[in-house]
């Protein structure tokens, strides 16, 4: 934290002492993406459909993370390989439920434009976790990657590949007649009685639980496109951060840089009226903020009691994605999230914990 009387300067905003900016945890943007056409116009498009309501980081390189140590675990290792862009509000969930139970994973960068690096799946979003405990299977969806593992960690009864089978993809069709794929029951862990009454002590913990891990999924990640982008110097400035980390030659990232700031601008324009947000979205951010920490209350040091739950590690997950950002530095001053979010980022750093 910084000393009584220090300010931060973010461009030419002078920030209290409330919040220490940590410019290399900086990452933005929301889901899975699509490729575009070709040449210029793919490589905005790209970078737009991993960092808006589709796009991301251009990092083609693949990443090794540091490994930790390892929870408790059924006999036999457990090898996971996250493919995921870094920017991604989704990815950034299942990396934080990871980093929390100290799983070792590696992981592999995607090109959004490209896609390369999961040219092996028929699932063309990310995240996926290719997990191997005997035999190699692949999850997708955060969020039935994190009940899946969840389960598995907790259960002695099933094998992962069984426990995966409990999630049963359903194609369906969107308002705009586009087909996806969901997992109805993806917010619920696959544990017998003895087990889910270990986990949820009374009904109401479970239920509170998977009221906020879908209200992070449906509504709070649509919040942060819109905030990232609202204005022409935050996109540029979204976009200054993508080029200097992103593999692009010099005459790309020129291109990159401007006129994917320019394009995504207007995106989240599209995306506010989406999303039915108000003209200043600042303001549903700020109100989605206060109302998570309501819901946590003033006698919990998380939704999870003294230690996150899985709620908790969603919405974490989902808000670090804008660190670095004006947006993340006007959410830490005007709304009641910090004490929340610092307790967040010193226990997940405490890896390894007990399941």
């Amino acid at each position: 934290m910084a000393g009584a009387g220090r300010v931060w300067r973010v461009g030419a905003l002078l920030l209290p002492p409330a919040w220490r900016l940590r410019a290399p945890g900086r990452a933005f943007g929301t889901a899975a993406g699509r490729g575009g056409g070709g040449g210029g116009g793919r490589l905005v498009l790209g970078a737009a459909f991993a960092l808006g309501g589709s796009a991301g980081l251009c990092l083609a390189a693949r990443q090794r993370l540091r490994e930790h140590s390892a929870a408790e675990l059924p006999s036999g290792s457990l090898q996971l390989t996250l493919y995921q862009y870094k920017t991604c509000p989704f990815c950034s969930k299942v990396r934080a439920f990871l980093d929390y139970h100290g799983l070792p994973y590696e992981i592999v960068e995607v090109n959004p434009i490209m896609r390369k690096e999961i040219k092996f799946s028929s699932y063309r979003k990310v995240p996926i976790l290719l997990a191997n405990a005997g035999s190699p299977l692949q999850l997708n969806d955060s969020s039935v990657i994190i009940s899946a593992i969840k389960t598995y960690l907790i259960s002695r009864r099933n094998s992962l590949e069984e426990i995966v089978s409990f999630y049963p993809p359903i194609k369906t069709v969107t308002e705009q007649g586009k087909e996806v794929l969901e997992y109805e029951n993806k917010y619920w862990l696959m544990l017998d009685e003895k087990e889910t009454k270990r986990v949820y002590p009374v009904k109401e913990v479970r239920v509170e639980e998977m009221k906020w891990r879908k209200w992070a999924d449906d509504w709070l990640v649509h919040l942060i496109s819109p905030n990232v982008y609202r204005t022409p110097k935050e996109a540029l400035a979204s976009f200054d951060y993508i080029v200097r980390e992103g593999k692009f030659g010099t005459l790309e990232g020129l291109f990159a840089k401007y006129v994917g700031a320019l394009a995504m601008f207007f995106v989240s324009k599209r995306l506010k009226k989406r999303h039915q947000l108000r003209d200043d979205v600042r303001e549903d951010l700020y109100e989605a903020v206060n109302e998570w920490v309501k819901a946590v209350g003033k006698n919990r040091l998380f939704m999870g009691g003294n230690q996150p739950n899985l709620a908790d590690l969603a919405v974490y997950g989902v808000l670090r994605v804008m660190e670095g950002l004006e947006a993340f530095d006007d959410m830490m001053v005007h709304t009641n999230i910090q004490p929340w979010y610092q307790r967040m980022e010193e226990v997940i750093q405490k890896t390894g914990v007990a399941i």
